[in-house]
């Protein structure tokens, strides 16, 4: 049991710290009378991203900035045959929702948004 407390103590300082370096939280899943850690290298993996609740657009905007290094507001409308209005919704939530992306460039021409560092 004293094993357990620590090991509790350890991950509530943990948690905290990781999710405030941009880490993502590790998953605690209590089973067969004991409990298992995973700890994920990155944010990014189609499991994390699933829990999140990204609709299929920003799943595939952000498999699309792994992949390419940036999008734009254009690009988004163009992959998905959306408005102006539904691609700016999606990006905004990815900033500042989901904090996934990050906006390179003020607003119009020459916006990008990239991974944020820490994602």
């Amino acid at each position: 049991m004293h094993a357990f407390v620590s090991l509790a103590k350890a991950f509530g300082i943990y948690f905290p710290k990781a999710h405030k370096l941009g880490k993502p939280t590790p998953e605690l899943i209590e089973q067969e009378g004991g409990f298992s850690v995973t700890l994920f290298k990155n944010n990014l993996t189609t499991e994390q991203l699933d829990k999140l609740g990204l609709n299929d657009r920003q799943l595939k905007a952000v498999e699309y900035v792994k992949e390419k290094g940036k999008i734009t507001n254009t690009e988004l409308q163009e992959l998905f045959g959306v408005s102006k209005a539904t691609a700016t919704r999606d990006l905004t939530e990815l900033v500042e929702k989901y904090e996934l992306f990050e906006k390179v460039g003020q607003t119009g021409a020459g916006t990008n948004y990239i991974i944020k560092m820490g994602s």
